[in-house]
């Protein structure tokens, strides 16, 4: 195992807009700061340098979410939710790498991610997040197995001839041009 880096204690390399080194004692100003404000922002793990890049058309809003437990526990499949909930927002500083229009936040959200290789991203694209992901055979059973017998929406439901007519020719225009 490669030993971890060293914590950080400075400000990131290279340019950004703003730096907040403990989101916790910084909330009041990372919040009030960044009102009706669009871009790129970085949490980053000052005990092990882990980072996460993600965009937003609202650092408020979004901000506001991630100082909010509730919405830390409902999102626990997210690995930042996870080291946010687990370490503490005193050990994560804040970055806003750069502020820019909304129609162009998942371009240079893209630009930042090969930029710093983020660690607690589980996506490989921020345009499409699961692109890249595959589920496993046990999962892809268990969400068969959900959607059986009493529990599938269609249980005990027949279409109408209509109904079956419409799908027929819906179908059939697919493949005969």
């Amino acid at each position: 195992m490669a030993p971890l880096s060293a914590p950080v204690t400075h400000h990131p390399p290279g340019p950004y807009e703003k730096f907040y080194i403990n989101s916790d004692t910084c909330k009041e100003k990372i919040l009030d700061e960044n009102k009706k404000k669009s871009g790129i922002y970085m949490w980053t793990n000052n005990i092990n340098n882990k980072r996460y890049i993600g965009s937003s058309e609202n650092f408020k809003i979004r901000f506001y979410k991630y100082f909010n437990i509730n919405y830390l526990l409902s999102n626990i499949s997210m690995y930042i939710c996870r080291a946010l909930f687990k370490d503490g927002y005193s050990n994560f500083s804040l970055t806003i790498l750069e502020y820019c229009e909304p129609d162009k936040c998942l371009i240079r959200e893209k630009h930042y991610w090969d930029l710093f290789k983020p660690e607690y991203n589980i996506a490989q694209d921020p345009a499409a997040p699961m692109s890249g992901r595959t589920h496993s055979d046990d999962t892809k059973r268990i969400m068969s197995d959900a959607k059986k017998g009493e529990n599938n929406p269609m249980y005990g439901k027949n279409h109408s001839n209509e109904t079956k007519t419409k799908i027929s020719d819906a179908m059939t225009s697919l493949f005969f041009f």
